[in-house]
């Protein structure tokens, strides 16, 4: 499979290019980055850490989309929406890892997919979180509004994105085993006096801080018991993994929106 990489000179995109460089069934075919970068015109390889690689980082679009039979994609809404749009005409796989997005840019990813893009969109592409995820559902189904939840999440200092889209993915299955919708119910900030505590409200709590790849944690908490799901990232190669195996499984997918969950079968 030919992979094109998106934002190639962020830290995603150089681990991204670094993990399918090492990958037996994956090429690297093309890498760009926004227009005035100072990567542009080095060598992919080189610039993350590997061997060269021949593929001198660009910044056209069309030659990437041209190139590539999948684009691996960290970046910002405003990017991922356009290529989206871009590659729908092409019926490319899109794996979007970028995190941010509002509801109207998820509609336009969304639209993308029935326009004729495979996408594959998660707010966290580790195999860890989303099983995490699955069992933040199982047990929001199981225990009753007495259990209030929080979702605590702590990073790196140069993350723009609050809550993060792990928190966000979180958030959500919590919200599903409740069979509410997030966006309703949860809080999002707390400041003065905000009274007691909404029932059956979901809350977030951000914290952002020297070179943390990534921390969460949902706890459960009634009067007489915490019961407390957390998950530690180490290393971004874990998210670069699940992307480059998302990329793979949707090889042979029809056209259409999915998940994480659905590449590791972890829907319902």
């Amino acid at each position: 499979m030919k992979i094109g990489i998106v934002g190639a000179g962020g830290r995603m995109g150089l681990t991204n290019i670094k993990a399918v460089s090492a990958h037996p069934d994956l090429t690297l075919v093309a890498a760009i980055d926004r227009p005035g970068s100072p990567v542009i015109g080095k060598d992919a390889g080189l610039l993350a850490g590997g061997e060269e690689t021949g593929i001198v980082i660009g910044d056209d679009v069309k030659a990437l989309i041209s190139a590539a039979d999948a684009i691996i994609d960290f970046t910002a809404p405003a990017v991922s929406v356009d290529l989206a749009g871009r590659i729908a005409a092409k019926g490319l796989i899109h794996i979007v890892g970028t995190t941010g997005c509002s509801p109207q840019d998820d509609a336009a990813i969304a639209q993308a997919a029935e326009d004729g893009a495979r996408i594959v969109k998660s707010g966290n592409f580790s195999l860890g979180v989303n099983l995490l995820a699955a069992l933040v559902k199982k047990t929001a189904q199981t225990l009753d509004i007495d259990f209030d939840i929080e979702i605590l999440e702590m990073h790196h200092r140069h993350k723009v994105d609050a809550p993060s889209g792990t928190a966000l993915l979180l958030g959500e299955a919590a919200a599903e085993g409740r069979g509410i919708e997030l966006a309703a119910h949860s809080v999002r900030v707390r400041d003065g006096h905000t009274g007691a505590r909404e029932p059956g409200s979901i809350g977030f709590a951000t914290l952002r801080g020297g070179g943390i790849v990534g921390e969460h944690s949902v706890l459960f908490s009634s009067t007489a018991e915490t019961v407390t799901f957390s998950h530690s990232a180490r290393d971004r190669s874990l998210f670069a993994d699940g992307a480059l195996r998302a990329a793979l499984w949707a090889a042979d997918k029809p056209k259409g929106l999915y998940s994480m969950a659905d590449v590791l079968g972890l829907t319902d």
